[in-house]
């Protein structure tokens, strides 16, 4: 088949809704109706003479072709935006759209120069599109390694290969509790059996797992994905849970959070710029790495 506009859109819209992990999922990240999008895939597959996914009552899944269709997709807009890239390079000008995944609640980082590096690289390229993906850690290296993002910024255990790691600063997480926890106003004296008993929010972000082996109470009953998730939770008062320094502060400042025994529950984590070793060769992947590395040395 010949590629026209209308595929590379429909191929997009494609591919976020399985990024998303379905249709309704990828209303939010597309800004349309779910009835919208489902017309679209409909139209793809006439398009392709191929049945992507099954959907309906029990979930979204893709087929054996989807998965084809998928990786291809993204083979095909990536070559796209390099092409926009190159061109644009010619002419000396930024152009093309600045791919960032990273971890949830950077923003409340006071070093985080994500913010200073847009601004910067916008005033250089009035072509410039911004995609920034707020993930889970482990995604965060996936979408750098299949290409869905130039750059990502995240902690890692395990490096992958192909990808470079530029460490950024590290961040400090605290246990927290809440108003309303017994351990909040607990005399020193009651503080380490009360500490023992409490629930401790367990998280499969990457951030989380050090705190296995800190001899506290993971009775899986309360799970969060998210920083956001783990304060909703110690919110409640009825858990304890770690969370960045810098995320926490806002409720540790009007007096709702309280870190305990900091000077030993506590422990410290990298943040990487992350980067592919194919990926990183076009002038906007270069750019947008130079101006991240230098507003976080700024900072």
């Amino acid at each position: 088949m010949q590629v026209h506009d209308v595929d590379l859109r429909l191929l997009r819209i494609f591919v976020a809704i399985v990024e998303s992990g379905g249709l309704s999922a990828a209303e939010s990240r597309l800004n349309i109706g779910r009835s919208t999008i489902s017309s679209h895939l409909s139209d793809l597959e006439v398009r392709l003479g191929l049945k992507l996914c099954k959907r309906g009552r029990s979930g979204f899944e893709l087929t054996e072709a989807g998965r084809v269709t998928y990786q291809a997709s993204l083979e095909l807009l990536q070559q796209c935006e390099a092409f926009a890239s190159t061109v644009a390079s010619s002419k000396h000008e930024l152009s093309g759209r600045a791919t960032i995944a990273i971890i949830d609640t950077m923003v409340s980082d006071p070093r985080c120069g994500v913010a200073k590096a847009i601004s910067i690289l916008k005033r250089k390229g009035k072509n410039l599109q911004f995609d920034i993906n707020v993930c889970e850690a482990r995604e965060v290296e996936t979408s750098v390694v299949n290409g869905r993002s130039l750059v990502g910024l995240g902690v890692s255990r395990h490096q992958i290969r192909g990808l470079d790691y530029y460490p950024l600063h590290n961040e400090t997480n605290y246990l927290y509790c809440a108003h309303g926890h017994p351990l909040f106003d607990c005399e020193p004296r009651s503080l380490h059996k009360l500490l023992l008993d409490a629930e401790v929010v367990t998280s499969n972000y990457m951030r989380d797992k050090e705190t296995r082996n800190d001899g506290l109470n993971y009775q899986n009953s309360a799970i969060a994905y998210h920083d956001e998730g783990i304060a909703h939770l110690i919110l409640s008062g009825a858990f304890i849970g770690y969370l960045p320094e810098h995320y926490a502060a806002y409720w540790v400042d009007k007096g709702v959070f309280k870190a305990i025994l900091p000077e030993q529950y506590s422990y410290q984590i990298p943040v990487m710029l992350i980067t592919s070793k194919t990926n990183s060769t076009s002038s906007l992947a270069q750019a947008l790495i130079e101006e991240l590395k230098h507003c976080h040395s700024k900072t």
